[in-house]
């Protein structure tokens, strides 16, 4: 019973079956709660009181797979059964269930009802209250729904806008589910568009881009979320790729700059073209500069450029022929120590095989004698991504680390890197020196 977008009694169904007579009583006594039927919850109490303790205190005890009665009412929050429970009976308006670790308050608060909100609010519940699993404050739950009048509220009672959790923020949060309402009243009150407080999600502007909700990302960009063109979150990249014109439009506004590359080197009109419409192509072609391997430099050279290449890498031959040949080209370059031009000739070879970590491996350590430790970063992820038991995965991940001097980070991945393998002396040289470094 996870589910608590699942209304309870069917819940119950799912669980103890489609006969509810053949029900613990427990559970009968909760679906009366969920109704916020008081005559059957007092009903049922009075059959549960076998030791005859009195209706009020059966109703405050009784419990079924950890909840009782003031958290089974969140569900439809029936304000009249609140009354009876927290007035009359005096239960407990802070306790946790212990099945989610939900407070009758969370509950109220997570399916939307408002009116039950205020009711518990106004008579001791705490609007500041966390939930121990996953650092979820109130308004977080408000936020994941959507329930943008119950944010509103929570935001007059004083809680934290920008606080956090494993999930990140509750702006991160609405703006991942696309709730574009709740992002503007996270917005109006101030909540941070830049804030991360978990890296592997990002900002609320990358979570937006990964739902692609345009409305989501137009508010967060018109609030000043940074536009990012660096490294694997590229927004322009990213709205190109998912042909979210809205959004490429909003970002050239703000100053996106359309020629920087993707991790596999296409620019952000060759992924319009690709994944976009004409119109995507059209908007985008008076910003970006000429790219040297389209010949026919116009909207429609451009498209005609891009599907002669989808076309090309459906045949195995031309794919394997074309990394071979960038990739010799890349290695040459490379002994010269020519690392910008092998870095290109690599960058070519994964357009056409985007798989291979060792091109991954390579154009990383272009890129580290470039001086640029942070793309350094990105394509030893990314080939730790395609060949996570490679010793050398890791050792570009230190290695670069290492550059950015994020010391532990660095001595982590080259441990990870000496463990597979352990005979390698220029990964145990590193190793050593980032222990002394992070000492």
């Amino acid at each position: 019973m996870d589910d608590l977008d699942m209304a309870l009694p069917q819940a119950f169904e799912l669980l103890l079956g489609r006969d509810r007579d053949a029900w613990p009583r427990g559970a009968a006594f909760l679906v009366a709660a969920h109704y916020g039927d008081v005559r059957e919850m007092k009903r049922i109490a009075k059959e549960l009181d076998e030791d005859g303790k009195g209706i009020e205190a059966t109703v405050a005890n009784t419990s079924f797979l950890g909840m009782n009665a003031l958290h089974a009412l969140g569900w439809l929050g029936k304000v009249p059964a609140y009354r009876y429970l927290v007035e009359e009976v005096k239960m407990d308006v802070n306790k946790a269930d212990t099945a989610q670790g939900f407070t009758p308050l969370e509950h109220a608060v997570y399916h939307g009802r408002l009116p039950a909100t205020r009711y518990l609010l106004d008579h001791g519940a705490d609007v500041h209250q966390i939930r121990s699993t996953g650092n979820v404050s109130l308004l977080h739950s408000a936020a994941v729904k959507g329930f943008s009048e119950v944010a509103k509220f929570l935001l007059s009672r004083g809680v934290n806008v920008d606080a956090e959790s494993e999930m990140g923020t509750p702006l991160a949060l609405a703006a991942f589910k696309g709730y574009d309402s709740t992002v503007k009243v996270l917005l109006e009150h101030n909540a941070d568009p830049n804030k991360v407080t978990n890296k592997a999600l990002g900002a609320p502007l990358d979570l937006a881009l990964t739902s692609s909700s345009v409305s989501c990302v137009k508010l967060l960009v018109q609030a000043g979320a940074e536009v990012k063109v660096e490294g694997p979150n590229n927004h322009l990249v990213r709205a190109a790729e998912k042909g979210l014109t809205e959004a490429i439009k909003c970002m050239l506004e703000a100053g996106a700059n359309p020629n920087v590359p993707d991790r596999l080197g296409r620019m952000p009109i060759e992924l319009a073209a690709e994944y976009g419409t004409r119109e995507d192509v059209e908007i985008l072609f008076p910003f970006s500069s000429a790219i040297p391997t389209v010949a026919n430099w116009s909207v429609d050279g451009i498209i005609n450029h891009v599907q002669s290449e989808i076309k090309q890498l459906e045949d195995d031959n031309f794919i394997k022929k074309r990394r071979s040949d960038m990739k010799q080209q890349g290695d040459a370059a490379f002994k010269k120590q020519d690392y910008l031009n092998a870095s290109v000739f690599y960058t070519q070879a994964l357009k056409v095989d985007p798989f291979d970590g060792t091109l991954f491996s390579n154009r990383s350590l272009c890129w580290l004698r470039m001086g640029d430790g942070e793309r350094a970063l990105d394509d030893g992820n990314a080939c730790e991504k395609l060949r996570p038991k490679w010793a050398k995965s890791y050792y570009r991940q230190g290695a670069a680390l290492m550059f950015l001097k994020e010391y532990e980070r660095a001595h982590r991945a080259l441990g990870r890197a000496l463990e597979l393998d352990p005979e390698s002396e220029e990964i145990e040289n590193l190793y050593w020196e980032s222990m002394e470094l992070c000492g």
